[in-house]
């Protein structure tokens, strides 16, 4: 018998989706928050786009997520925030308004957005 050599012609096509999902919250501050001072607004604190409560904070997904927080419209540098998810007196947003700085005002709208991506891909493989 002679031996032969036998291909397998196969092709495969893969389709990846990234679906981000975008969620804001808004608070507004009741009181003065000094230079030096933190800020932290508790999930409840939140409300939602519709005007509703908000009731807990969602989870970041690992490397595939994040947040930005706006104090009177301005976007805000990544390290004077700190952001925990969770529900009422888990979920929070700490914000430090820095000593030397500007207090954050009695008024003053923050809006916290938070996105995450569900990426999913589908392999077609032809043979």
């Amino acid at each position: 018998m002679v031996l032969q050599i036998v291909e397998i012609l196969a092709s495969a096509t893969t389709t990846t989706s990234i679906n981000p999902i975008s969620t804001s919250f808004f608070y507004v501050t009741g009181t003065q928050t000094d230079a030096g001072s933190t800020l932290t607004i508790d999930a409840a604190s939140f409300f939602l786009d519709d005007g509703s409560a908000a009731t807990s904070l969602p989870t970041l997904e690992t490397t595939n997520s994040y947040f930005n927080v706006y104090i009177n419209g301005i976007l805000q540098i990544e390290g004077l925030s700190t952001y925990t998810p969770g529900a009422t007196g888990v979920g929070s947003l700490a914000i430090d308004a820095p000593a030397g700085g500007d207090p954050i005002l009695t008024g003053t709208p923050i809006v916290l957005e938070v996105v995450n991506f569900t990426p999913s891909s589908t392999t077609t493989v032809t043979t």
